[in-house]
């Protein structure tokens, strides 16, 4: 028996990483161990990140299992996204183009702005007071 064909490929967004492991199969996806469903508990999160799958028609052809760490539910969504986008210009080059276009190979480097010492937050001050 020959082994099957794995594609790796890390995504990342804000705070979260992603290890993507994509096999040829019937559309099975795995987080963490547990279902799609069951471990992303937004629709916007599902769609997001299947999105790639859905525009290169390949939805029903690929498994994939995936190792996300750190970050919510938005930034582990990107992640996934990302990564499955880097994934499938390796299983065939000839989609780079179209998901390019689509913006799904850029690293979205946004992270969250640190606090500053005397501030509420990143910018936030505490009212000014004349008197």
């Amino acid at each position: 028996m020959a082994a099957e064909k794995v594609i790796y490929a890390t995504g990342r967004r804000k705070t979260s990483a992603a290890r993507v492991f994509m096999t040829a199969g019937s559309g099975k996806i795995t987080i963490n161990g547990k279902e799609m469903g069951t471990y992303m508990k937004r629709a916007s999160s599902k769609a997001h990140l299947l999105f790639p799958l859905q525009l290169t028609s390949l939805s029903n052809n690929i498994d994939l299992k995936v190792t996300v760490r750190g970050g919510g539910e938005s930034g582990q969504a990107g992640a996934i996204r990302h990564g499955i986008s880097r994934a499938l210009t390796q299983y065939d080059e000839t989609l780079r183009d179209q998901l390019k276009k689509a913006g799904l190979l850029t690293r979205d480097s946004r992270m969250v702005e640190r606090k500053k010492y005397g501030l509420k937050g990143a910018r936030k001050a505490s009212q000014f007071s004349k008197r």
